[in-house]
């Protein structure tokens, strides 16, 4: 009977002095901001489209040894601004030879036998390249659809 009602006194005395450490924090540094807790945005909300890009045929690198372990082949999606959709679709090779030129360098090869890819490195690269080929800001979020190794 001694040890239950020890250890329903140790539950109530930590309720009691977490509780009071919570009041004390509030205390010291104050409530949150009123500003911080809704401040709406202030960004306009522009139109978008995605952009669809086929089939790209990619190297996958070793991140230890550099060496080349297969090929996987990607098909993503670009979120741009809806009125600059048909000019990154005409710039699109200019993408395509700007990851190209990323990929040989970059370890994208993930998993025990280096023949997966790492689709978070590919997203790096595809947002590295971007800007190059279309200008700084056009591309929004790219949008990884599909990755099977060839």
């Amino acid at each position: 009977m001694k040890k239950i009602l020890f250890l329903i006194v140790v539950l109530l005395s930590g309720l009691g002095l977490g509780g009071a450490a919570a009041f004390g924090t509030l205390l010291v540094l104050g409530p949150r901001p009123a500003q911080a807790a809704s401040a709406p945005a202030a960004t306009e909300e522009v139109k978008t489209a995605f952009v669809p890009v086929d089939k790209l045929l990619a190297p996958l690198v070793s991140a230890d040894d550099g060496r080349l372990t297969g090929y996987v082949q990607f098909q993503f999606n670009l979120e741009v601004p809806e009125d600059k959709s048909s000019e990154v679709t005409a710039r699109l090779p200019l993408l395509l030879h700007a990851i190209n030129m990323r990929t040989f360098k970059t370890p994208m090869a993930a998993g025990k036998d280096g023949l997966l890819p790492s689709l978070d490195q590919f997203r790096k690269v595809v947002e590295a390249s971007a800007p190059e080929a279309f200008g700084a800001g056009v591309v929004r979020k790219v949008a990884i659809t599909q990755a099977t190794p060839a």
